[in-house]
């Protein structure tokens, strides 16, 4: 994809800067965020966009809430994506849920609000959601089709999210609703993993049995070039590789790539006490969710890194050693 338009909506956080790093030497890039740093949660540890980067890169404040001049930005876009909304991994308070709410919703309505005032609105507007939408499963695979939804917090913030963003006016603008799996690249998820490994506590969480599902960066973008060449493509997919694990295989494959041959596992109950005084949740860990993008593939898409293995290899190969090994 060369000399695209793309509007990054939370794009400070680690999956908006490996965003910039896939699209930005050959598009133009604006990336609207409520600060001009970088975000302290989640954000890229392990390496810095380079000034070849952010060579065609521009950030502009909004506050995710209100139209205000940032609206001119979206205007003859290309893409919108849309990544805001705070971090999952807090304790769920109410006043974390409300947040949690507040920061997906709010700055939903604000770009339908946007888009609707355009003389030439975004071709594409995608909009994160998260694979979590669907039940704990450890009986069969959920895809598009067949996928239950149940109705926990994180479901709820998924439905409601979604809900927001298809009620939004845009005839002119394809949408698409990404339900994103864990997303494997150089930082975001693999920094607690690599501290685990540090430690001798890279073995499997909780039985091991839950289903991990997740999808490299690189093949995340890529589904989003897909999706835009093919503008017959709207409505909601799966952004997970087809090759789901359970987290005792994914565990034993990270310590496979980085060199680690023992890991110590973390009971169930052992993972409430931690995540109760780390401040997060423990369902992040022990919710089974096993996702397939059946739609996407339906439409011809081939993975770059369907399976765990080739993925975890890239990502190890774009970090130093030093951020998971202790010597």
């Amino acid at each position: 994809m060369k000399n695209k338009k793309i509007i990054i909506a939370g794009g400070s956080g680690f999956i908006g800067e490996e965003m910039i790093k896939h699209f930005g030497r050959e598009n133009q890039l604006i990336i609207l965020t409520r600060n001009k740093t970088h975000s302290a949660n989640n954000r890229n540890q392990f390496s810095s966009l380079s000034k070849e980067d952010l060579i065609n890169t521009s950030y502009v404040h909004w506050d995710g809430v209100t139209v205000g001049d940032w609206a001119r930005e979206l205007e003859a876009a290309d893409i919108l994506i849309n990544l805001s909304g705070k971090s999952v991994n807090c304790r769920y308070t109410e006043k974390n849920k409300a947040a949690i709410f507040s920061s997906r919703l709010l700055p939903t309505k604000a770009l339908g609000e946007a888009i609707s005032k355009l003389t030439t609105p975004p071709k594409l507007w995608i909009n994160a959601s998260s694979a979590t939408i669907y039940r704990h499963a450890t009986d069969k695979p959920q895809d598009e089709y067949t996928g239950e939804i149940k109705n926990d917090f994180s479901v709820q913030v998924c439905k409601q999210w979604e809900e927001t963003f298809y009620n939004q006016r845009t005839p002119f603008t394809g949408k698409v609703a990404l339900r994103m799996a864990i997303t494997l690249g150089p930082g975001g998820v693999m920094i607690p993993y690599f501290n685990l490994l540090k430690f001798a506590l890279g073995g499997h969480q909780g039985s091991g049995k839950q289903m991990y599902s997740w999808v490299h960066i690189e093949d995340t973008c890529r589904m989003i070039e897909w999706l835009y060449e093919h503008d017959e493509l709207e409505g909601t997919f799966n952004c997970s590789s087809p090759n789901p694990v359970t987290n005792e295989a994914f565990m034993s494959t990270l310590r496979k790539v980085t060199g680690y041959k023992i890991g110590l596992p973390a009971f169930e109950w052992m993972i409430k006490i931690g995540t109760a005084i780390t401040g997060t949740e423990a369902e992040l860990v022990l919710k089974s969710r096993w996702v397939v993008p059946t739609k996407i593939l339906e439409t011809g898409f081939q993975f770059k890194y369907p399976q765990l293995e080739a993925a975890l290899k890239d990502v190890i190969s774009k970090v130093p050693r030093k951020q998971y090994h202790l010597f």
